[in-house]
């Protein structure tokens, strides 16, 4: 046990650094900062670009190899002289053994370019997903998961492969063209110019093609993303569609989607091709040309035939690095785009998160106060909670009820701060939220809502999530409370029961109580239920509010429900309209007070044809 918890810190501790060293470079254009983070794995760097370099060099040599082994073996069909044949079998065997070295290093540089963008692709795929696990929630109520989606997967794969199809292919045809306009130059100058004629025109194509492809890759990630969003809505949803008979429509508007991405990207296609065709044509133009002048100079015997062949050689190894500039031209605009995109979700600012001096939560009273509490949404014109205070200590049970936009789920997403107050402030034990450390505030504040979540995997793990090592007694416990144990028992694998996505495989009121047992688990010092009893009967109901009891003596218990049944049985309920708490006190003080509570009562608890007499008789 100790050896796996050694284990799993020191995995962690890797985590973290992977994560702060994606995060840094804030400010720093996103190719320069890509290109400081991929060279942050040095060895493998280093490898991948020694052995491009090597492979460039060695590929050099073939030329000048072969021409003179062209030249010796013209020798021995003009003129025999002594020792040439074994000279030209010399040159074979150079020529494959420089061959083959081109190869085993051309291996290397394809591998470790490879391995490079691959931890870049995983570091940066942690840092996306500590990220988004980080921001708050006012982030991800104005952000569809689509694009999100879209930019953990299509934007980090066009950063992953920037190393391999960007960087090293800058080396390899750098190398290229320095050294080989070097070598050409100094051996004939005219040959050696219009051997790199086509440079100027291709360099010019290509800014042009970039500048095009970046444009054009900006809207096609919307597009994209656009069809990403009707996908994860369709599969969210269904059971609705089914039950709608709306596979025709949603099949019309997928279709839609994706032939708008389709055209972009036949467009795209078209720049890189056709950019691609004009910088070939322009190499074989070059090559023509020094064809016609070498060919010449060897028929006034200023050069050799082996040479003017090293000069053609030389122009057919350029062939395929100038055929891949368009794909290098595409992986830079694709990586610039792609890094903007990603980087400003990586750079986003996290409004919820530990003070530099949080220090743990120390429940000792289980106390919690809120004060003069306002809240407003991000954008909103209007407060969402206005002025609210009220008290709750260890033992008590806070009803809260109103009509639907009132506030009352916005309290029970404050406690454990998923969003901030706007002014005032809430205490536990006399501790401001906002100074202690949120994994201490949020295992101490358990809240159970109405819309819950439940992961495909069993019916233990989900329970358990809170508490992965809970013991199998602590989770049945926890079922029995939920009023969900003799359900779970009589399945085929009890607690070893997969559910389904999102749990479809049980009903709303199963999944509820599933949702409840999770958070009981815990035995956190607040719970809060927002409306977590909606979809159960209210005789499950009663067992479970019976149950809680048990857990609910030394700590506090907060329920929101519409449902005045379920909150009647409350130490003090509290009346929310309009963000303002308007009628306070426990079930009878506010019956008697004969005001909204009242009647909301009932229209509750009364058949309607009494309170509409009731109502013809005032």
């Amino acid at each position: 046990m100790i050896t796996l918890k050694a284990g799993r810190d020191r995995a962690r501790g890797d985590a973290r650094s992977h994560i702060a060293a994606a995060h840094s470079g804030k400010g720093r254009v996103p190719l320069v900062r890509l290109t400081l983070f991929s060279l942050r794995h040095y060895w493998q760097a280093t490898i991948a670009i020694g052995a491009t370099v090597i492979a460039a060099l060695l590929q050099l040599t073939i030329p000048r190899l072969l021409g003179e082994a062209i030249d010796r073996a013209q020798n021995i069909l003009s003129v025999t002289t002594e020792g040439a044949e074994q000279a030209l079998w010399w040159s074979a065997l150079t020529l494959l053994a420089v061959s083959i070295g081109r190869g085993i290093f051309t291996l290397l540089q394809n591998y470790f370019a490879e391995s490079v963008g691959h931890h870049v692709g995983y570091e940066l795929r942690l840092a996306f997903y500590d990220k988004v696990q980080r921001l708050p929630y006012s982030y991800h109520d104005k952000v569809h998961s689509g694009d999100l989606i879209t930019v953990g997967l299509l934007d980090l794969e066009g950063l992953r492969i920037f190393f391999s199809t960007g960087l090293i292919r800058v080396v390899l045809l750098s190398v290229l063209l320095g050294f080989g306009a070097w070598l050409l130059i100094s051996t004939d100058l005219l040959l050696g110019l219009l051997s790199l004629s086509f440079a100027p025109f291709v360099a010019w194509r290509s800014s042009s093609a970039q500048l095009a492809l970046r444009k054009t890759w900006l809207i096609l990630q919307d597009k994209l993303s656009a069809l990403t969003r009707v996908m994860d809505e369709n599969l969210g949803g269904i059971r609705v569609v089914r039950a709608f008979s709306g596979q025709k429509h949603e099949l019309e508007k997928f279709d839609a989607a994706s032939r708008d991405a389709l055209e972009l990207a036949h467009e795209r296609v078209g720049i890189r091709v056709r950019n691609t065709s004009v910088m070939t044509f322009s190499f074989f133009i070059a090559m023509g040309l020094v064809l016609w002048a070498g060919g010449t100079k060897v028929i006034a015997g200023e050069m050799t035939v082996g040479t003017l062949a090293s000069f053609l050689t030389f122009m057919t190894i350029l062939q395929m690095p100038v055929r891949q500039l368009g794909l290098m031209v595409n992986s830079f605009a694709r990586a610039s785009i792609c890094g903007d995109r990603f980087f400003s979700v990586l750079d986003l600012p996290v409004e919820i998160e530990d003070r530099p001096d949080a220090k743990p939560l120390e429940v000792t009273k289980g106390t919690l106060r809120f004060e003069n509490v306002h809240f407003a949404y991000g954008g909103a014109k209007h407060s969402t909670l206005s002025g609210v205070s009220f008290e709750a200590r260890a033992g008590q049970t806070i009803g809260i009820v109103g009509a639907p936009g009132s506030g009352k789920s916005t309290i029970a997403h404050l406690v454990p701060r998923l969003y901030d107050v706007t002014a005032g402030r809430i205490t536990i034990d006399g501790q401001d939220i906002r100074d202690v450390t949120l994994d201490s505030l949020r295992r101490a504040v358990a809240v159970v809502q109405q819309d819950t979540f439940l992961f495909t995997t069993t019916i233990e793990n989900n329970i358990a999530y809170g508490d992965p090592w809970a013991k199998e007694t602590r989770i049945e416990r926890a079922a029995e409370s939920a009023q969900l144990h003799n359900y779970i028992a009589g399945l085929p694998a009890d607690y070893d029961t997969v559910v389904g996505e999102r749990g479809v495989s049980l009903s709303g009121g199963q999944r509820q109580r599933l949702a409840i047992a999770r958070s009981l688990l815990l035995k956190p010092a607040i719970m809060i239920f927002d409306d977590s009893t909606a979809a159960i009967d209210a005789g499950t109901e009663h067992r479970i509010r019976r149950a809680i009891r048990r857990y609910a003596e030394d700590r506090v218990t907060i329920i929101i429900s519409h449902r005045l049944s379920s909150l009647m049985h409350a130490d003090k309920i509290l009346f929310l309209e309009c963000g303002c708490v308007t009628e306070e006190g426990n079930h009878e003080t506010l019956l008697a007070l004969g005001g909204r509570y009242r009647a909301l009562y009932d229209l509750q608890t009364r058949p309607p044809e009494v309170l509409e007499l009731g109502g013809a008789a005032q």
